[in-house]
Parts: C-alpha cells; structure tokens; sequence
C-alpha cells in the first residue's frame, strides 16, 4: 500500500510558476514509475507527466512539453512537478499517482492516487 499526498497548489497569473510535490508513505517508493494527471471541471482526466522509477527517463502530454517538468527524489520519498509559463488551461485539480512498474504513461497502468490538489490559473 502506497499512500501520497500533494501540495504546492494556488492560484498564480499566467505566466507564472508552481511547484507541485507529491509525498509518498507506505511501501518502497523507488519501486514505482510516478506520474501527474489533471481534471478540469467538465473534462476527462489528462495525463500531464511521468516518470520512471530510477528518474532517469521521462514522458510529457502534448500540451505541458517544454513548460513542466517532472522529477522525483526517492531518497526523499518525493515526486515533484515544475510548471513554469502557466496558462489559464492549465486550471485543474492536480493528482500524482503510483504505478508497480518501471514506466507508465496511462491512467488505468497506476494503482496508487493522491487526493489531488486545486492549480488556478487567472488571466
């Protein structure tokens, strides 16, 4: 069992940054690939990043290429997501999650979720 919990969530103008983390406790962190999705009300669940379980390889969704980025520091326990040059589409409640496996870029491949945290994004 894997329990995680984000922060780092706000509101920020365009433009600007966020920092996300994911914290994870429970079984070996460094067993799972870690990857970020996001919901905006009325859509269907994105894949934004994710990231293998050594860190050493990373995939991005179309849309956040070349403004986010996705670590993690298992030392640490932690999962994190950079997002720079936001943009108000970028609004979303945010969720890390867990997969038992050495990468995963779909939603149903992780089995662990955290409860999501709210980045607003005004104009």
């Amino acid at each position: 069992q894997v329990q995680l919990v984000e922060s780092g969530g706000g509101l920020v103008q365009a433009g600007g940054s966020l920092r996300l983390s994911c914290a994870a406790s429970g079984r070996a962190f460094s067993s799972y690939a870690m990857g970020w999705f996001r919901q905006a009300p009325g859509k269907e669940r994105e894949f934004v990043a994710s990231i293998s379980r050594g860190g050493s390889g990373t995939y991005y969704g179309d849309s956040v290429k070349g403004r986010f980025t996705i670590s993690r520091d298992n030392a640490k326990r932690t999962e994190y997501l950079q997002m720079n040059s936001l943009e108000p589409e970028d609004t979303a409640v945010y969720y890390c999650a867990a997969a038992a496996k050495l990468f995963a870029t779909r939603a149903d491949e992780y089995v662990y979720w955290g409860q999501g945290t709210q980045v607003t994004v005004s104009s």
